[in-house]
């Protein structure tokens, strides 16, 4: 890729329009900043994720430029058609439905496409959750991954569980209402049941909440509390540093999965605490590790 150098309101872009990525509230109104109502009414068009969702917002802040249709299922023909219209010179504000556009959704396409046509790209900063949920989590928020969703497939799954056992840095993520007890299960599972962990749900609206807990006692609040609205989650960082880590591992990297768990059986746990220790080891869900051990 060739040096790329933007002076977003300095620079020579000819004739060109910009493309402005306008940050949104992600549930209370008030936070939609004084500068992105500007951008959204001085634009010539606004490029929406869900056109339903974002008339509601123009409405209520008496915004009425034109409005189009960009998501995942249309953005092959309407990404182009874009371009066109900003390579013509006209502005182009892209909004999702709540928060930040470009962070899992399909506006971070337009915005490689933007800048390969020398378009200038330029960021209206709003309301951002896994941020917000991170900046009341209580943990560390030195050194943070965002993951986004997590993978829905048992294998994916797993694997994405070891690389965050062997992270050191807050991780961030966002599941819904139906998936959030089977993540948190399986964070346990991997992690361990006493990983700090902060779940916050309905950011910036009347019933907002954080849970602060370990994996097992939020486990168990979600049991006698069904869960309500969209979920980000903060789970606590690993302790340990790479190399001490890679250490670690060594131990039982040659052991069967049977020879695994006998290693910790041997030194004092019970088999249900050894078969989970091994499991959180070998980043497996204690239900995989079980079966693996009992096929005939």
């Amino acid at each position: 890729m060739n040096l790329n150098i933007q002076k977003s309101f300095a620079g020579d872009i000819g004739d060109r329009g910009k493309l402005y990525l306008v940050g949104t509230p992600i549930g209370n109104l008030e936070d939609m900043t004084y500068r992105a109502v500007r951008i959204l009414r001085e634009v010539k068009w606004i490029a929406a994720e869900d056109t339903r969702q974002t008339r509601k917002l123009l409405t209520h802040f008496e915004i009425d430029t034109r409005l189009v249709s960009y998501h995942e299922h249309n953005k092959q023909n309407s990404g182009p058609e874009l371009i066109r219209l900003l390579q013509g010179g006209d502005d182009v504000a892209l909004v999702s439905d709540a928060g930040l556009p470009a962070i899992c959704d399909p506006g971070a396409d337009l915005v490689r496409e933007a800048i390969a046509a020398g378009i200038a790209v330029v960021p209206i900063p709003g309301a951002n959750a896994a941020l917000s949920a991170l900046i009341v989590s209580g943990l560390p928020t030195d050194r943070f991954v965002f993951v986004g969703f997590p993978p829905r497939d048992a294998k994916p799954m797993s694997e994405e569980l070891a690389r965050w056992k062997r992270e050191a840095a807050t991780v961030i993520g966002y599941e819904s209402p139906y998936r959030i007890v089977k993540t948190l299960t399986r964070i346990a599972e991997v992690l361990g049941e006493g990983r700090q962990v902060c779940l916050v749900r309905e950011l910036t609206k009347k019933y907002e909440e954080a849970i602060r807990g370990t994996a097992a006692e939020l486990l168990q609040y979600l049991q006698e509390h069904p869960p309500q609205g969209e979920y980000c989650f903060v789970v606590e960082g690993g302790s340990a540093s790479g190399s001490e880590a890679d250490a670690d591992e060594q131990w039982w990297s040659a052991l069967t999965p049977e020879a695994h768990v006998a290693a910790y059986e041997e030194r004092g746990l019970a088999h249900k605490e050894a078969l989970r220790q091994a499991a959180s080891d070998r980043g497996l869900p204690k239900r995989e590790l079980y079966n693996l051990l009992h096929q005939s």
